[in-house]
């Protein structure tokens, strides 16, 4: 790990993904997880204030930053949420298969490096009648936007923790074999539509 990596990202990214509008969406998507949760990219632990601590039975919080992960910890202990820490790249999820209730991922799609395989393996982990929960940014459907995506791209990624732009969260999804339930998709206000176009649901193993 670099040290940019190591003590600039966290920090970065905890600042870009607290702001107020994304916070909002935080606070409408994550109160749905239920039982044993399973969260990809819990670093920095920005959703466990919003869980419904009355639903939620335990919450394995998956990630590949250490400094992120530990601040997690932090947040869980403050909280009295049940939190086991998986230091871990989401493609090879150390889990029996069906053994979690809710899978829930919030702007980490973009970033996860090979999101074939980690897709999969969160089907895998998904009880039958589990829901994978979404918060997610990603190519922006006007031409205009979608080409500004496509140029800066190169620049972004190795400042943004590998994030693409230019990944359609959705159709990735869908490719993977969930089948959508509930599909909401908009733009955030006050922030650039580069990075600005959301896809917020709840999709099922087909």
């Amino acid at each position: 790990m670099s040290l940019y990596d190591r003590f600039i990202l966290p920090p970065l990214i905890r600042c870009a993904c607290s702001v107020k509008p994304i916070d909002r969406l935080r606070a409408r998507v994550v109160p749905g997880a239920a039982g044993r949760v399973l969260e990809i990219g819990a670093g920095a632990g920005l959703n466990l204030r919003h869980y419904d601590r009355a639903r939620v039975t335990e919450v394995l919080g998956l990630d590949v930053s250490a400094p992120l992960l530990r601040q997690a910890e932090v947040e869980a202990a403050r909280l009295g949420l049940p939190f086991t820490p998986l230091l871990l790249d989401a493609a090879a999820i150390p889990l029996p298969a069906e053994s979690v209730d809710t899978v829930l991922v919030t702007f980490t799609l973009c970033s996860i490096a090979l999101l074939s395989p980690a897709l999969a393996d969160m089907r895998r982990v998904l009880r039958p009648g589990g829901r994978l929960l979404f918060l997610e940014h990603g190519r922006a459907p006007d031409p205009g936007v979608a080409r500004a995506q496509r140029w800066v791209e190169p620049l972004w990624k190795p400042l943004a923790g590998g994030c693409h732009l230019t990944r359609d969260p959705v159709a990735e999804l869908e490719r993977a074999g969930f089948v959508l339930e509930r599909l909401e998709q908009a733009y955030l206000r006050h922030v650039w539509r580069g990075v600005g176009y959301v896809s917020e649901g709840v999709a099922r193993i087909g």
